[in-house]
């Protein structure tokens, strides 16, 4: 989740935290629970999931480029056993032209 440049007022970072162990699940955790059991083929209740949204967010450093963006998403989750990490990115990739960042060996995803 680096690289992101918000120093030029373009762009914003949120996040929504969803405690479930005890209450009534949201729509957008049983969402997650889906995505994991399709994924894993195995069975998934979450005790705790984190969302966390890079919105419209310029790649560093933004005071040569604020015009490519990118939105993307981060969701954390756990049973309190097993965690998982699910990565997010609008349609069409990665809108950052890699080819201007100080870095050049880019991945998207983590290691």
């Amino acid at each position: 989740w680096d690289n992101a440049d918000f120093s030029r007022g373009v762009g914003t970072t949120f996040y929504q935290e969803f405690l479930t162990l005890n209450t009534a699940k949201p729509p957008f955790v049983r969402d997650v629970e889906a995505k994991v059991r399709r994924y894993l083929r195995s069975s998934y209740s979450a005790a705790w999931t984190l969302k966390i949204t890079w919105e419209k967010a310029p790649a560093y450093a933004a005071r040569t480029d604020t015009r490519r963006t990118i939105t993307y998403q981060a969701i954390l989750t756990t049973d309190g056993f097993r965690s998982y990490i699910l990565m997010l990115y609008q349609e069409g990739g990665m809108q950052w032209d890699y080819t201007r960042l100080a870095a050049t060996n880019v991945l998207i995803g983590y290691t």
